[in-house]
């Protein structure tokens, strides 16, 4: 702990520096995942490999720098490699960062799993509509886990660890409950009403994941300001569909209820879970401040 100290201060750019790089590096892994997961693939073997089915060298697969050089575009054939490759690397970069800046080490730990399990299950849900469960039910195990050695991530502090440990799983299985237990509420009473689903079951399994690193009250905001983010999303969107005859620059891919393409409009799927990921980080980088006291003036009138 002594040299951390020194380290800190002696050279105070070294950590941030360090947690932007394993970020990229990261980012770069997770590209694989976002890939092969869905296809139910190894995420370990084989190696990378081009389009054309060459193996991509190591020196052409470093984090954004290997983009920037050759281009976007493969050595051996000239394919174009997709932004996103990049885009992925960079915004894990930008979000270990954003931890280790915002949070004390065992906290930024924390959050930094936090944003793998985010990004993965953003990216993916964007593609095939599904969060698989390595990022549901495994990111819920995680999520505990880390409750449990780092109470730090739920605030809990006190002079016995088992205590603030005890005291910071409770949290978590709390955010457990209630994240999970709000989603399907309400996904049964929409599906009551419409007479159809109105919410996949990953959701269901993906917000519960998210309340053990957030807690309750995290869950709770993910749930209605992940809601809150899809529907201005949507009217926009739908709005510059309407005006343009065109999707929007930015668009979530829409299914109809069984599963076919369809343009953006009412009635067609879309999926919810990249706004209840976006919505929990958004808790858990600062709207914390403002929510938490939200909830403790709104208890005080009981």
């Amino acid at each position: 702990m002594e040299s951390y100290h020194e380290v800190t201060t002696s050279l105070p750019w070294f950590f941030p520096l360090f947690a932007a790089v394993v970020g990229a590096c990261v980012g770069s892994f997770l590209n694989v995942c976002i890939y092969r997961i869905p296809k139910n693939e190894s995420v370990i073997s084989p190696r990378s490999r081009c389009g054309c089915g060459q193996p991509i060298a190591w020196h052409d697969n470093i984090p954004v720098l290997s983009w920037l050089i050759l281009r976007g575009r493969a050595r051996c054939c000239g394919r174009p490699f997709s932004i996103r490759y990049p885009a992925v690397e960079l915004l894990t970069s930008a979000l270990f960062l954003a931890c280790w800046l915002a949070f004390p080490p065992g906290k930024a730990v924390a959050g930094a799993v936090l944003c793998v399990i985010v990004v993965c299950a953003l990216f993916i849900d964007l593609d095939h509509m599904i969060i698989p469960d390595v990022f549901t039910v495994g990111g819920a195990a995680a999520g505990l886990l880390l409750s449990l050695l780092l109470p730090a991530l739920h605030g809990q502090s006190h002079e016995f660890f088992a205590v603030a440990s005890l005291r910071s799983g409770r949290e978590a299985v709390l955010g457990l409950c209630v994240g999970s237990g709000l989603v399907l509420w309400i996904a049964l009473w929409a599906e009551a009403i419409l007479k159809k689903e109105a919410m996949g079951f990953g959701d269901v399994k993906f917000l519960g994941a998210i309340g053990t690193f957030v807690g309750w009250k995290g869950a709770a905001f993910g749930m209605f300001g992940g809601a809150m983010l899809g529907c201005a999303w949507f009217v926009a969107a739908y709005l510059w569909q309407k005006a343009t005859g065109r999707a929007a620059p930015v668009a979530l891919p829409a299914e109809t209820p069984d599963g076919q393409p369809a343009a953006l409009g009412f009635g067609v799927h879309v999926p919810f879970g990249p706004m209840l990921g976006v919505a929990a980080l958004i808790y858990f980088f600062g709207a914390h401040r403002w929510v938490d006291a939200y909830f403790a003036e709104l208890s005080g009138l009981f």
